[in-house]
């Protein structure tokens, strides 16, 4: 998903609005064209990651070809009729607006730096996660099944082994994570601060005014206004409480994993609303980072004592919810895979350890802290199949599925109408 949207934001400024000069038709797909303004930006974006030159006639055939391949496959699956729900692209698109207009500033910066409306981009980012989903779905019928046995897994290593080269240093890890704003008192001094704009809003005081001023989403730029929204697109609570309004109502205080939020309904059509809200987040400050640092320090004492073990009290106070129900583990990663700050302290671990609380940066000025448990540490090796099986094993079947792709995109070549034009 990452490297499709890198590949949407590089092909915006060719492909969302008018072009100066004419374009050209590079090639042909079914009901799709492919124009060379696309091919350019593609081309420029992989030579860029693989370091080559992007004029190269050969690479950009390699290209192209690609290209093409992705349309035969989106071909296909509106043939097959595989479609996405409307609700799920919606909330991904907002979330990748939303996360734009927060990386630019405001929704006016981001539209500059797109030299369009946004209401165009957002169409742009809908078509192509569209046809991104859908494809993924053709994939995944036709090969989510597909499996490799002990003896596929040991005929690829003896084909391969001398190419696998050398396994970075990789580490088993699990931790305990304590999200700082989940504690009462910043929560209450985040509903405190809710339930006083909610009494000035009720009074008479301008709603634009107070989401510009107060509202922590990026939607305050434009006075908290989400737009005409679909039902489905928002968070269950953030939900209910805006399609119980009547027009004009301004909703209670309504908590949800965003925060507490401020919501009124402007319109409502059938099962499309047009509401703003004001977002209040709770806000961590140094007695609140003090408090998550003494709180891990007492579990790790506890664990050190073998009061209790690092499983349970990961399952039991962990706030990351997902390593919890596993008792804190992650997995195995290779030090190059990891962030700096997580190698720099493994290093020093034997296995076994349980480090002290350490701060534990998200980016974009998100972060927590947490307790650092290494379960294994592998040196440095040459790839064997007895260490790295499973790591081998799904190079394996990465392999078998790309050559059954390879072989299902040669029948869509016979049977979906194609066509070069350089």
């Amino acid at each position: 998903m990452k490297r499709l949207l890198l590949i949407i934001f590089v092909l915006i400024g060719s492909n969302l609005f008018a072009q100066e000069v004419l374009d050209k038709i590079v090639a042909v797909v079914d009901n799709e064209i492919i124009l060379k303004s696309d091919l350019d930006s593609r081309a420029i974006y992989e030579a860029q990651n693989k370091n080559v030159d992007p004029n190269d006639p050969i690479f950009r055939r390699q290209i192209l070809n690609q290209m093409i391949d992705q349309k035969l496959l989106y071909a296909q699956a509106q043939i097959d009729t595989l479609k996405v729900e409307d609700q799920e692209v919606e909330r991904e698109v907002d979330f990748r607006i939303n996360s734009l207009i927060s990386q630019y500033g405001s929704r006016e910066n981001l539209e500059k730096a797109y030299n369009g409306p946004l209401d165009k981009l957002k169409k742009f980012l809908k078509e192509e996660y569209i046809k991104s989903y859908t494809t993924s779905r053709l994939v995944e019928k036709k090969f989510g099944r597909v499996s490799v046995n002990s003896e596929e897994v040991k005929a690829f290593y003896e084909r391969f082994k001398d190419s696998l080269g050398v396994v970075n240093e990789k580490y088993t890890i699990a931790h305990i994570f304590v999200n700082p704003k989940t504690g009462d008192r910043i929560q209450k001094k985040a509903k405190e601060l809710a339930l006083a704009i909610l009494d000035s809003l009720r009074n008479g005081a301008d709603f634009a005014v107070m989401a510009k001023r107060y509202s922590a989403d990026p939607s305050a730029a434009s006075g908290g206004d989400l737009g005409e929204r679909k039902r489905g697109v928002f968070v269950p609570e953030f939900e209910a409480a805006a399609f119980s309004l009547a027009p004009n109502q301004i909703s209670d205080v309504v908590k949800t994993t965003f925060g507490y939020h401020i919501i009124q309904l402007i319109e409502r059509k059938g099962d499309v609303i047009h509401c703003r809200h004001i977002l209040f987040q709770p806000k961590s400050d140094d007695k609140n980072d003090l408090e998550a640092i003494q709180f891990l320090s007492d579990l790790r004492d506890s664990i050190m004592q073998k009061k209790n073990t690092f499983d349970f009290y990961a399952r039991k106070y962990s706030d990351d919810k997902n390593s919890a129900k596993l008792g804190g583990e992650l997995g195995s990663w290779e030090s190059s895979q990891m962030e700096k700050q997580l190698t720099e302290q493994l290093v020093r671990m034997k296995e076994g350890d349980v480090g002290f609380p350490k701060r534990y940066e998200f980016g974009n000025n998100v972060y927590g802290f947490h307790l650092l448990k290494l379960i294994k540490k592998v040196p440095q090796h040459t790839a064997n199949i007895e260490i790295d099986y499973e790591d081998i094993k799904n190079l394996t079947l990465q392999k078998k599925k790309s050559e059954l792709i390879a072989d299902y995109i040669k029948e869509l070549k016979s049977s979906i109408y194609w066509d070069i034009r350089l």
